[in-house]
């Protein structure tokens, strides 16, 4: 696995604290980029990974993990974030994932976003267990660090706002699957209407589930 020689060795505290990671812009010399990502578990869809590098003396109000916030509140940041913030997103289709495997299409996208932003970064931290390889920079995971650290997580609702409203979209493409409720993933409905209507193009069929119906059906 591709961690980070530094893992885990910045102490974020257990909530966000702006005051820590603005000493940490000053000990670093230079920004920082939190990363996280949306979509690694449904079914259907894209992942969505972002990046997001904050200006401290600017902050959105209320930064928080997406988990923990309401959809209209996440709109509302997800507005802030890209006001006051820099970032950067990637987005791996159901296609890639396929190609890859889930895992390998996140990191790629992890490298994507942290080497793409429009401000020069000494450091990124990904929300996890995974450092993806070949950054030019220092890299380091922070396991719940979408809880941790303000910078991850307007990351995670960048990707969250971004992933959800595409599952909208996918939902008028493909009507009958719910996708604008369930987001892709396993839920009961979800798994009624594979069997009724069978994988649309934007399933996952690397995944075990979508992988035994089309078995079964070929069969």
């Amino acid at each position: 696995m591709p961690y980070s020689d530094t893992l885990f060795t910045t102490p974020f505290a257990e909530a966000p604290d702006a005051t820590q990671e603005r000493k940490l812009v000053d000990q670093l010399g230079g920004a920082f980029a939190g990363v996280d990502e949306a979509g690694r578990g449904p079914w259907a869809g894209p992942v969505v990974i972002a990046a997001a590098v904050l200006d401290y003396d600017n902050l959105p109000e209320g930064l928080n993990d997406s988990k923990k916030l309401s959809a209209t509140r996440r709109e509302e940041l997800f507005t802030e974030i890209c006001a006051k913030a820099h970032v950067s997103v990637c987005v791996q289709s159901a296609r890639t994932i396929d190609r890859l495997n889930i895992r390998a299409a996140t990191l790629a996208g992890m490298t994507n976003v942290s080497t793409s932003l429009d401000v020069p970064v000494r450091k990124a931290f990904f929300d996890g267990r995974d450092v993806p390889p070949g950054l030019p920079f220092e890299g380091e995971a922070v396991i719940k660090g979408d809880g941790r650290c303000l910078a991850i997580a307007a990351a995670s609702i960048v990707a969250k706002v971004l992933r959800d409203r595409l599952m909208v979209k996918l939902d008028k493409q493909c009507p009958g699957y719910g996708f604008a409720k369930h987001k892709g993933y396993g839920t009961k409905d979800h798994q009624a209407a594979l069997l009724e209507l069978g994988p649309s193009p934007y399933h996952r069929r690397s995944f075990r589930p979508i992988r035994v119906l089309l078995e079964n059906t070929s069969s």
